[in-house]
């Protein structure tokens, strides 16, 4: 018998990211193509006035990639699309979540791919507890399940957690996401003991590539809890005291304030605020069995 490693080395899927020029969309896109996958970017057009967007494409063409013009919104372009891969990497963003049972539908059509990767890219999402607006997000999230379970496509579900290149750079305040390390104090939200995961965005990209063509991970949740990056929210702010050389004055927010910050706060903040609530004060990334399904980090020692 060929042990499953050998397999996926003889072959390697082609394959289709939509949403390739957002957050964790541009890891995939790179971790795809590193890894030997014959890989296209569905994009909306070729030449974009966004300098920044523009030249991401290229460094994409230049690697190697291949950009295919294509909308969601589309479906001849998307199924079009669809029927030159054979597994399908959705990357879109919030907003656009909802969305893809217009890519459920294409690959219906198509009737060609081996393995749908939905966009979660977090917490999975069966096992959330918290209020809108990521409540609303998650439900959307859980019912897309539902659907590719009920048309019988391929599939696996990545729930990576927290994205260390979003939550770490404010020491897990998530009230100064993008500000950079605190300078003196720091807002912990709850008790701060709970359990979150925080994972590099090129580990989450490279375990997703290496498990769209194994078939341990085939119709499976990918959980990715690296043991060494699970820790408290009070563990992460010591840890960051101890190399700053110095003590930052703690601020805490009890859930009640929480829930009131979420109802006054607009987007994004309403909603990284809600998706906290889950994770940094109820622990939902790490106060259950993931048995369901299979650890990343297992499969794959060698990413990390």
């Amino acid at each position: 018998m060929v042990p499953e490693e050998e397999k996926q080395d003889m072959e390697k899927s082609r394959v289709l990211v939509i949403g390739g020029t957002g957050h964790i969309g541009k890891h995939i896109v790179a971790a795809s193509v590193r890894f030997g996958h014959p890989t296209a970017v569905l994009i909306r057009e070729f030449t974009p006035s966004d300098p920044i967007k523009a030249q991401l494409l290229n460094s994409w063409v230049n690697s190697g990639a291949s950009l295919l013009k294509g909308d969601l919104f589309d479906h001849e372009s998307l199924v079009k699309a669809i029927k030159c891969a054979d597994v399908v990497i959705s990357a879109v963003g919030p907003r656009q979540v909802a969305e893809q049972m217009r890519i459920i539908a294409a690959i219906k059509e198509a009737g060609n791919v081996k393995r749908f990767v939905p966009s979660e890219f977090s917490s999975d999402v069966d096992r959330l507890h918290t209020v809108d607006p990521a409540a609303s997000l998650y439900a959307v999230k859980a019912n897309l399940r539902r659907l590719i379970e009920a048309e019988g496509i391929p599939h696996t579900y990545v729930s990576c957690n927290s994205f260390a290149e979003t939550y770490l750079p404010s020491i897990g305040d998530v009230t100064t996401i993008g500000a950079g390390p605190p300078a003196s104090k720091i807002t912990f939200l709850g008790d701060g003991d709970a359990k979150v995961v925080f994972v590099v965005e090129d580990d989450i990209a490279a375990y997703t590539m290496r498990a769209v063509d194994d078939a341990r991970t085939l119709n499976k949740i990918l959980y990715m809890r690296p043991p060494t990056n699970m820790v408290s929210h009070n563990e992460l702010i010591s840890i960051w005291e101890k190399k700053a050389g110095r003590t930052l004055q703690k601020v805490r927010l009890p859930e009640e304030e929480i829930l009131k910050c979420i109802k006054e706060a607009a987007f994004p903040l309403n909603i990284l605020l809600s998706l906290a609530l889950s994770t940094f004060v109820r622990g939902d990334q790490t106060n259950f069995d993931p048995a369901a399904g299979v650890e990343a980090t297992q499969l794959y020692p060698d990413v990390v």
